[in-house]
């Protein structure tokens, strides 16, 4: 068995080091769980006894390939219920955070398989981030930040890389949503806000912390 709270921390370095493929220092992964250093170290060495993670005093963390396995179960479970919860009861993109980061830690397989049943197998959650099959695996994002676009570049709205409720609703009242179309009028020199045409109809000016956090094709 593992607990809640080290799920948690595997869910935490799976994504601080891209998919579990990268090594995470423990001061990133303390800022990101924000919780004491000392504290996270206990954690490892106890994730490490459990061969879920490659640990050395004052070296960069590593998950193993179990490591990688079990976390990438429990981003599919959350990754699931959060299109669960947007499909087929109604939730808006940016409801359903908090609510899957609690469904996620129920144990039983069977109930995230019927889910994904139910969904016909989605590929992708509501932000257009990859679900990982049951065995761990998920489909390769080729996307780029909307941010390293050049001017007349005509792209696609695929995903978001940091989809904070309070972003996802200032993408809700602009009328933003995944698959619409952007094509780069221009960038202003000084500080890199982005001028976007949005499907043909609509022209909008997005600041550089906007067009960072947007991944498109």
């Amino acid at each position: 068995m593992i607990s809640l709270v080290e799920e948690n921390y595997l869910k935490a370095l799976f994504h601080l080091s891209h998919n579990g493929k990268d090594e995470v220092s423990v001061k990133d992964l303390s800022e990101r769980l924000k919780i004491k250093m000392p504290t996270v170290n206990s954690m490892m060495k106890k994730l490490s006894e459990k061969n879920f993670v490659f640990y050395e005093s004052y070296k960069p963390l590593r998950l193993t390939d179990q490591g990688i396995m079990r976390a990438a179960l429990i981003v599919r479970k959350h990754r699931l219920t959060e299109m669960f919860l947007v499909e087929k009861m109604g939730f808006g993109w940016e409801e359903v955070h908090e609510i899957a980061e609690q469904i996620e830690h129920i144990q039983s397989n069977a109930f995230f398989d019927k889910m994904d049943e139910i969904l016909e197998f989605p590929t992708m959650d509501p932000h257009g981030s990859p679900i990982p099959d049951k065995e761990g695996n998920f489909q390769k994002m080729n996307f780029k930040k909307l941010s390293e676009a050049k001017v007349g570049e005509e792209l696609e709205f695929t995903a978001v890389t940091y989809s904070t409720d309070e972003f996802l609703k200032f993408l809700n009242t602009k009328n933003i949503k995944l698959g619409d179309r952007f094509t780069v009028n221009a960038i202003e020199d000084f500080d890199q806000s982005m001028k976007v045409f949005i499907n043909g109809t609509q022209e909008d000016i997005f600041s550089k912390l906007v067009t960072e956090r947007m991944l498109v094709r």
